[in-house]
């Protein structure tokens, strides 16, 4: 059934945002840490058993210049500096296994996959990066509510960190034309990619699919699924901490960066889904700055969205955008 308003009211909503004042120096310092305390990255190449697909395995400075891990895939025999789209993964999951990622270097991109820190260990794709920042105050089980009463110790500010720096090292890597880098994900990872997209200059376009991540206060109003419910769960434990906790997730809601982006980007959003609903998807969405934007609607889906029907409507933008070659 319908989680959410109808369709028609949905592409109306255009909420207020609610921003802190120094949004954009918050961003500014912490991008500027994790730059000045950055290492070369390292690609080791990497026997996957794969024979159309040349695969490395990556580590690179994220946050503070905290490793992370991550898959770089190149279409083998391919020549030249090909177009990346640097992908970001959905909650609990990390960078699981090569084979599980060939879809963009089969249709000739090179891709870099990011694992996030601290995840993988939720039963289907593993993760390899630790996240040593933990704030050791009370927390929901999960990483919603991790470190949650300062924006500076607020997980999410190491993992986007984490998502700028990624896009960062794919630029300097010899195979890939920087200006042609995409960031793409789903649920979690559409949710991270919208956050880059309001940080990073000059990117190709960004692919969020039914995005998390988003209008964090509504959605803990309308929605007894988790993750958001590990926000419901906490502030019903600590019931003085309610806007003290929404002043640092100000400082993380898509939809304020989604205000900040430039390039085009095609959204996927799914009208009976309980994980991420629809209007919050739709109020980073209708804020989106960018140009060129649209949005799929999967009416009788749930989280899953389009699932394996969405890449072939992404597959034709990036072909419009940077050509069959």
């Amino acid at each position: 059934m319908l989680v959410d308003w109808p369709l028609d009211r949905l592409r109306d909503y255009r909420p207020e945002r609610d921003e802190p004042g120094d949004f954009d120096n918050f961003w500014a310092d912490t991008l500027d840490q994790a730059r000045n305390a950055a290492s070369p990255a390292k690609f080791e190449p990497y026997d996957a058993g794969l024979s159309t697909v040349e695969v490395f395995d990556v580590t690179f400075s994220g946050f503070a210049g905290q490793p992370v891990r991550g898959w770089f895939l190149l279409p083998r025999h391919s020549t030249g500096r090909l177009p990346c789209v640097v992908e970001y993964i959905g909650y609990g999951g990390g960078r699981g296994l090569p084979h599980e990622w060939l879809t963009w270097s089969a249709a000739g991109y090179a891709h870099l996959v990011m694992d996030t820190r601290g995840q993988g260990s939720n039963g289907y794709l593993v993760g390899d990066t630790p996240d040593p920042d933990p704030s050791g105050l009370p927390q929901t089980p999960g990483f919603m509510t991790r470190g949650i009463t300062e924006p500076d110790t607020y997980y999410y500010r190491r993992v986007f960190a984490d998502a700028v720096r990624a896009v960062e090292t794919a630029r300097e890597h010899p195979r890939v034309d920087l200006d042609r880098v995409v960031v793409a994900g789903t649920s979690q990872g559409g949710g991270i990619s919208i956050a880059v997209a309001g940080l990073v200059d000059g990117l190709a376009a960004v692919l969020p699919n039914v995005p998390f991540l988003c209008h964090y206060r509504r959605a803990t109003e309308i929605t007894d699924a988790t993750p958001y419910q590990e926000l419901v769960t906490y502030l019903r434990t600590h019931r003085n901490d309610v806007e003290r906790a929404f002043r640092t997730l100000g400082y993380f809601d898509g939809v304020n960066f989604a205000s900040r982006a430039s390039a085009p980007a095609l959204f996927s959003v799914a009208l009976m889904d309980a994980v991420c609903p629809p209007s919050t998807v739709y109020a980073a969405f209708n804020h989106y700055a960018g140009p060129d934007k649209d949005i799929i609607v999967w009416p009788y889906n749930g989280h899953e969205g389009g699932a394996g029907f969405q890449f072939p409507r992404q597959a034709e933008l990036l072909r419009r955008l940077f050509g069959d070659g």
